[in-house]
């Protein structure tokens, strides 16, 4: 696909994905129209990558649907100065655009080799504001917080996994994530209000693929 099809696959997945769901903030659509996403899929799904479908990353990882990341971004309401913590890396498209909406980035990935992939599709495209790291961020301390946004990128089995990362969050912080078990999901935003209070707000039902490690909650016993 040339460069001028995939402006028109661009615009038409702003126009005819995330626009109708509900996606309005200019700022977000204005990103992702220019927002080079085909440079960060695989190869092998490159003429894919404005398709309204989650691309395979390897290690049974996958790229969010677009209209999901416009959400994701919508509801973060990212600031110029805002620092952010991002969980799960994957190709580093998200990484690419929180970077570009704020301040610094620090995105921690569980697979070094996606870790290493999305270095260099970010390095290709000149953004410098983005901190990788290799770890689990499900049992691992997380270092330089407090965060003005956090964005899991992928569902976790139930709200109370939300806790460690909620007391990442900075005063009047937001936290985007999806919880439940497929197929149905809940997206929510959190927002720190206090030294130990949030609030919460659920956005949408949706279903994505859970985080590397996460834990499904024990079953009923009969």
């Amino acid at each position: 696909m040339s460069e001028t099809n995939f402006e028109q696959a661009r615009f038409n997945m702003v126009e005819q994905q995330v626009r109708p769901w509900e996606v309005l903030d200019q700022k977000v659509l204005s990103l992702l129209l220019e927002a080079p996403r085909d440079a960060y899929v695989p190869e092998a799904y490159r003429n894919l990558a404005y398709a309204d479908i989650e691309i395979p990353l390897g290690h049974g990882e996958s790229m969010m649907k677009p209209v999901l990341e416009g959400r994701m971004l919508q509801a973060l309401n990212i600031q110029p100065n805002d620092k952010i913590l991002e969980i799960g890396t994957g190709n580093g498209f998200i990484t690419a655009c929180l970077a570009a909406l704020g301040d610094q980035v620090t995105s921690i990935e569980i697979h070094g080799d996606l870790s290493e992939q999305a270095q260099t599709s970010l390095k290709a495209q000149g953004i410098e504001n983005a901190s990788l790291r290799v770890a689990d961020a499900l049992a691992t301390p997380i270092e330089g917080g407090p965060f003005d946004a956090i964005a899991i990128t992928g569902s976790l089995p139930t709200t109370d996994a939300l806790d460690q990362f909620k007391n990442q969050l900075s005063i009047g912080g937001r936290l985007f994530a999806v919880t439940g078990e497929a197929p149905i999901m809940e997206a929510c935003l959190i927002t720190r209000v206090g030294d130990n209070e949030w609030s919460q707000e659920a956005l949408f039902e949706t279903e994505l693929a859970p985080l590397a490690n996460a834990e499904a909650p024990e079953g009923f016993t009969f």
